[in-house]
C-alpha cells in the first residue's frame, strides 16, 4: 500500500512541475488534463503525507522513550498516547482511499422518480419526493433542469426526469435508485387509516457521446403535438418528440419545450443515460458472477426506504438505519443518510478486498 502512495506522491510532484512549464501553461488541453490528474491526486497525497509526518512522530517518542530520564519518558509515553490512535486512524482512511473509484462519481445525473402502487397518492409522493431532491440539490449548488414530466389530476406527478449538473452528483445522488414506499393516511382518507403507496426513483450517470455510440440508423424518431402546458401555440405544433432505439426498443419522449430541436436535445440525453445504465449493469452483473457475490445489485424491484408519516420516522432498509426526523428529510436534510450509505458501500468494498487478498 505504502508503495503506491509513494508512486502517487511522486506523480503528484512531477504533475505540479509540468503545470510551471510555459509549454504547458500555453496549451489549453494539456493544461487542463495535468491540472484535473494533479487535483485528483491532491487529497490522498495530502493524507500520505500527514501519516509521513505523525509516523515520524511516534518514531521520535519511542526513541525519547529510550533515554533514560524520567520527564522525557513521561513526555514521550504522552505523546505515544495521542499519536498512535490518530496513525490508525489515518491508515484506515488512506485505505478507504486507495479502493476503486467509481468512473461515474464525477457525472451528472438523470433523475427519473415515477408514482408505483397508490394511485393518487403515489403521484403526490412523487412531488414531494422530487421537492426533497431539489433542496438538496440547492445545498450542494446544483442546477436542476426538468426534461419531462406528467401531472396527475391531484396535482401530483406521474412521472418527472430531471438532469442534476454539478460537482460529483452521482457520487451523493446514487444509493436513491429503487423502491420509496410511503405510509400515510392520504388527505381523501375520512376514516384516518394509513395506506401504503410506493414510487421507483432511478439515479442514472449521464452518459456523454464518447460513454455511448448511438448510430443514426437504430434510432426512429416521431413528432406529435404536445399534450402538456404551454398555451396554444404549443399544443398545434408538432413540437413533441419521441425517440425509439431499435435494437432495446427504449423509448424516450420529450414535449416540455416549444422547440423541436430542444426537445430532440433533451430525449438524447435521456436515451444515452439510459442505454449507459444498461450496459453498466451488465459489466456489473458479470464482475458479480465472476467473484461470486453482489453487494448490492441496485435493482429498482428492491423496496430499499420506507417513509412513515404518522411516526416521522424513515427507515434504509438497506443498511438498517432508522431516522425519527422525517420532517427534516423531506425538507431535502438527505446528508446523514447519504453519508452512510456512502460509509456502509466503502466497508463492503473494504471486506471484499481483505476477503480476495487473503
Amino acid at each position: 500500500m505504502f508503495d503506491r502512495l509513494q508512486q502517487m506522491e511522486d506523480r503528484y510532484v512531477d504533475l505540479g512541475e509540468q503545470m510551471a512549464l510555459p509549454e504547458v501553461q500555453n496549451d489549453r488541453e494539456a493544461m487542463h488534463k495535468a491540472s484535473k490528474a494533479h487535483r485528483d491526486l491532491e487529497a490522498t497525497v495530502e493524507k500520505f503525507r500527514e501519516y509521513k509526518q505523525v509516523t515520524k512522530g511516534v518514531e521520535d517518542a519511542k526513541a525519547m522513550l529510550a533515554e533514560n530520564d524520567a520527564d522525557l519518558a513521561a513526555m514521550a509515553q504522552e505523546e505515544l498516547t495521542e499519536l498512535a490512535p490518530r496513525l490508525e486512524t489515518i491508515e484506515a482512511e488512506l485505505k478507504i482511499m486507495l479502493l476503486p473509484k467509481d468512473p461515474n462519481d464525477e457525472k451528472n445525473v438523470i433523475l427519473e422518480i415515477r408514482a408505483g402502487t397508490g394511485g393518487d397518492e403515489a403521484s403526490l409522493f412523487v412531488a414531494e419526493v422530487f421537492k426533497m431532491y431539489l433542496r438538496f440539490a440547492e445545498q450542494h449548488r446544483w442546477k436542476v433542469e426538468i426534461l419531462s414530466e406528467s401531472e396527475s389530476s391531484v396535482g401530483g406527478l406521474k412521472e418527472v426526469i430531471a438532469l442534476i449538473e454539478g460537482e460529483r452528483v452521482y457520487s451523493q445522488m446514487k444509493f436513491e435508485s429503487g423502491v420509496h414506499r410511503v405510509q400515510r393516511v392520504p388527505a381523501t382518507e375520512t376514516q384516518g387509516r394509513v395506506h401504503t403507496s410506493a414510487i421507483t426513483v432511478a439515479v442514472l450517470p449521464e452518459a456523454e457521446e464518447v460513454d455511448v455510440k448511438v448510430e443514426q440508423k437504430d434510432l426512429r424518431i416521431d413528432t406529435f403535438c404536445s399534450s402538456g402546458p404551454g398555451g396554444q401555440s404549443v399544443n398545434t405544433t408538432y413540437s413533441a418528440i419521441r425517440i425509439t432505439h431499435i435494437p432495446t426498443n427504449t423509448v424516450v419522449s420529450c414535449q416540455d419545450e416549444k422547440s423541436q430541436i430542444k426537445n430532440r436535445e433533451k430525449a438524447m440525453r435521456v436515451l444515452r443515460s439510459r442505454l449507459y445504465e444498461v450496459e453498466m449493469q451488465k459489466q456489473h452483473d458479470a464482475l458479480a458472477k465472476e467473484r461470486k457475490q453482489q453487494v448490492g445489485t441496485g435493482d429498482r424491484s428492491e423496496k430499499i426506504r420506507t417513509y412513515n408519516f404518522p411516526q416521522n420516522r424513515l427507515t434504509d432498509h438497506r443498511i438498517g438505519l432508522t431516522l425519527h426526523q422525517l420532517d427534516l428529510i423531506m425538507q431535502g436534510r438527505l446528508q446523514s443518510i447519504v453519508d452512510a450509505l456512502i460509509a456502509d458501500d466503502q466497508a463492503q468494498k473494504l471486506k471484499a478486498d481483505s476477503a480476495q487478498a487473503a
